[in-house]
Parts: structure tokens; sequence; C-alpha cells
């Protein structure tokens, strides 16, 4: 249960009669009623209020469902209007019968007739509260002042924005209000913290600018018609005592509850990152002595490197960085100069593993078309948005017919895509290309063909430690970040044995679509 559910739940059973017990030494809410009745009357011919043409009863029949008689119409049975069930202490009534209530004055900058005084809109008003820094000024007359004035104790409640937000005002001034404001003051004395908390419930049940009894707006007629239960005066004011009482420790299991969602929303991603951790350490599979070290699959790639660079398929890398392990320690040799790198790896390998970088390992690094795609066209052209958590998502392709780019941009099955630009939340996501259909990959990505296994380096791209290299390197421009296929290159990762990767890879694979 959620902080807001739990509230809901408690307000639920504050409004139905079942948070305190009902003493049957109270007066009934029946004959609050009747004295309320007779103060309208008395305003009535006092001329302060005028009279309703239809006023509205609500009684209780022979079959103890309520009914509602409307001016001189017969009794209508409502006991579908209503949202809950009420003690028989308790009388449903509409909000109007109970409270006067009007909005405030309408912004008008041309009319100046009046007095200039402050004034609250919707941007005040919120839950319980009101937020007075920044209060504006216009004009008032007398007349608009009486209608438009708030007084210690009226209940505010918001007719424009956060339809039916609502709160007390509690200071010992005055102030006006603008017409988005509906101005709640009961007839006779009430417990309006009560009502506060009915406005909560209400809101926060889909009551009001929601589903439920159909308050989609809260039009000064809609707030009229509004069903509100009616407990004693006393029971109100036990109520509102136990909810005081109860709203500290439930803002507390509100903040609780929230911090374990977050806790629950982040573990997953957590988790996998865990994971991924130990994987690239060694330690998710174990090692077999029976494969091929990594120092002898590096030989070999060098070997394949050398083969294709004579064959002219691929260019020999001017300032290619070389790693090399001497007397236990590793060293980065690049443009003839060597150094120590001991300090710079970040965790510890197995004995048949080797530090690399993707340079060493990899071939065509390179950037895809920069030329506009369309809609339509003979071949799909995947970019940043295709790449989603470690896959290329087809749901969104644009494409191309332009023949010199899709010979020039040809994907091949088990390529690495890198996004090279974007936030700097984003730079740096890959995905592996694994699909029979034709494809190339626009400008803001670089592609990769692994020589060694593509799933195991896709994952490798994935951890913790290859975003904290992409965060170092990445260079910031407006709205954007980037890394080029240079210090992509340079990213120094583990290499295990051929056959561990795959080993590591299909772990993780089963792994991952459990926690997903």
């Amino acid at each position: 249960m959620t902080g807001q559910q739990l509230k809901n739940s408690i307000l639920q059973m504050a409004v139905q009669g079942k948070l305190v017990p009902q003493d049957p030494n109270d007066e009934p809410a029946s004959v609050l009623l009747e004295r309320i009745r007779a103060e309208k009357e008395q305003l009535i011919k006092e001329g302060k209020i005028k009279k309703e043409k239809n006023p509205s009863v609500i009684f209780r029949g022979a079959d103890n469902l309520p009914y509602e008689k409307v001016g001189k119409n017969e009794p209508v049975c409502i006991a579908d209007e209503v949202p809950f069930d009420i003690p028989e202490s308790w009388e449903w009534v509409r909000l109007g019968e109970i409270f006067q209530h009007n909005t405030g004055k309408a912004l008008n900058s041309s009319n100046k007739s009046g007095v200039l005084l402050e004034y609250i809109t919707t941007s005040n008003l919120y839950w319980d509260r009101f937020e007075l820094e920044n209060l504006r000024s216009m004009y008032f007359t007398e007349n608009e002042i009486e209608k438009c004035q708030v007084s210690k104790g009226d209940l505010l409640v918001c007719e424009g924005g956060d339809i039916g937000r609502a709160a007390i005002w509690l200071k010992d001034y005055k102030i006006c209000i603008q017409n988005h404001i509906h101005r709640l003051r009961s007839y006779v004395p009430l417990c309006t913290r009560f009502y506060y908390y009915v406005f909560f419930l209400y809101k926060y049940a889909g009551w009001i600018g929601g589903k439920g009894i159909g308050i989609q707006g809260l039009s000064s007629n809609a707030l009229h018609s509004l069903l509100v239960p009616v407990p004693p005066i006393a029971e109100q004011e036990r109520i509102v005592k136990r909810l005081e009482i109860i709203k500290p420790l439930s803002d507390k299991y509100s903040e609780a509850s929230e911090q374990i969602q977050e806790l629950n929303n982040l573990f997953p991603e957590h988790l996998k990152k865990s994971i991924l951790q130990y994987a690239v350490q060694g330690k998710l599979v174990p090692q077999d002595p029976a494969d091929e070290p990594a120092s002898v699959l590096l030989e070999r790639i060098r070997t394949e490197k050398e083969k294709l660079i004579k064959a002219g398929r691929i260019k020999r890398d001017k300032h290619e960085s070389v790693i090399f392990r001497r007397d236990n320690s590793y060293y980065e040799k690049v443009d003839g100069i060597e150094r120590c790198i001991d300090d710079e790896l970040p965790f510890e390998i197995p004995d048949s593993w080797e530090w690399t970088t993707i340079g060493t390992t990899c071939i065509n690094i390179q950037y895809g078309s920069s030329r506009k795609s369309e809609s339509t066209g003979t071949m799909a052209v995947l970019r940043m948005g295709n790449i989603q958590n470690g896959r290329i998502d087809t749901q969104k392709l644009v494409y191309t017919s332009d023949k010199e780019e899709i010979a020039h941009y040809p994907l091949e099955y088990n390529d690495l895509l890198f996004n090279r630009t974007n936030s700097k939340e984003l730079v740096g996501k890959t995905a592996i290309y694994k699909s029979e259909v034709p494809a190339i990959y626009a400008g803001y990505l670089i592609r990769i063909t692994p020589l060694i296994d593509s799933d195991y380096l896709n994952y490798v791209m994935q951890t913790q430690f290859y975003w904290v290299y992409c965060q170092n390197v990445r260079s910031d421009a407006i709205g954007q970040s980037n890394i080029n296929a240079e210090k992509l290159k340079n990213f120094i990762y583990p290499l295990p044995p051929l056959h561990e990767q795959k080993r590591i890879a299909k772990k993780l694979n089963s792994i991952f679509t459990k926690i997903k």
C-alpha cells in the first residue's frame, strides 16, 4: 500500500464514521441541519442572502435509504448517488446547504474603481497551506470586498488549476481572492477542518476532477450540489483530532513507502550492475584450465588484422595502443612510448585473462551516414533511438534509397553500434545488430566489428566502469555530449578466453531474463 493509499483509506474510514466510535449523547446531525436551515431563513429575512428557488432537502425514507426533495418536486431516492454508507446519526447534504460559497473577482486591468488590494489565486493555494511571497494586486469596490474577502476560518477551494485543492485561511488578517477560488463560509459554527479532509479524500479518490460521483469540474453549481456527509459536530471534532494524531505517522509511512518504492524501482538495475561487475572480474562462471588463454587469442587477432591490412580491407592504426605484461605489471605502448598502467586498471582479473582495448580487438570502427533519411525507402537506417537496453529496437525506423550510402555503411550480423552523441546520461549506449534484414547506420553512431564474442563485449559496455570511462572522456557542447572514435578505441577492458566469453554471455543472458 502506498502512502497516498493509506491516507485515502484512513480518510475513507473517517468520513464513513469508522475511525472513531459514535456517541449516543451527541446531538444528531439532523438537529444541526435544522439549526442551519433556521439560520439561513433569518439571513434571508435580513436580506443578507437570497432565497433558493429550489432548495434541496435530503432525508432517510422508511426503507432507511436516502431521498432528496428539490423544491416542490416529489422526493427521489438517491441511493445510487451517495458514494458510501454513513451512521444513522449522520446525514447526507448538498454542500451548498451548509456553506455559503462564492468565487472571487475576475481580473480586469482596465477597471480601477475602488481600493488597490492584494489577492490570492490558485497558484498561492496548496493543500493545507498558502504561499504568499508573490502576491499581486487589483482594485476592489466596497461590494466586491464584501463578496471576495476571506476571513479567518474560511475554507478555500480551487475552481481552476488543481481542481478541488483546498486549505483553510488561518491568518488573523483578511485577504481577497480571484475568481478561480471558491470561498466557503459555514452558516453556523462547524468543524471546517473535517470538510477540508472531505475535499482531500474526494480529490484523491477521483470524485472531484475525475470519475466516481462525477464532478469533472468545480463550478459554483457543481460545488453547491456536491454530496457530503454531516456527522454530529462533536463527532466531527473527534474525527479531526484523531486524524491530526495519525497524520504525522501516515506522513512518516509515506516517506518510507516512497523510499522503498524507489529502491524497488532501482533494484533490478543495481542488481544487473553488480552481476556485470562479477562477470568482468571473472567471478560469474568458473575458469576452465582447458580454455585457450586470452593472450593466445590476442596473438591470433593481431595475425588476422595483419592479413586484413595486407589485403587492403582495413587500414593500419598509426597510433595503435598495445597492452602487454612484464614482471606481473601491465604496460601500454603507444607511438613507441611505454608506460605502466597498473594504477589505471580498476580491478584484478584471472591469470588466463588479459587487459586490452577496443582498438586492439575490433575492426571497422567507422562513423555512420550523415545523409538525411526518409520515412520510406529501400534500406532501413538505424539511429540513436533504435539503441535500447543493449539491443536494437526496430519500432521506429527511417529509410534511404541512396545506393552510395547503402554500399558504404552496410551492417553485418554481430556488429556493435555505439551511440557517440547524446545527453551525458545516454552517450555511450551500445547495441548488437542481430538481424537478417539489411540495414545501414546513421552518423551519430559508430559501427564496431568485434573479433571476439560480440555479446561479451556488449555486456562489458554496460558495466559501471565502462560508464565511468565514458563520463571521463566525453566532451560537452550545448545540450550534447560526444565521444569520438579515438576515445572509444582507447577504452581498456578485461578479455577472457574466447570460450569463457561465450559462457559469461550465456550466463548473463539467462540471469537478465530472470531479472526482467
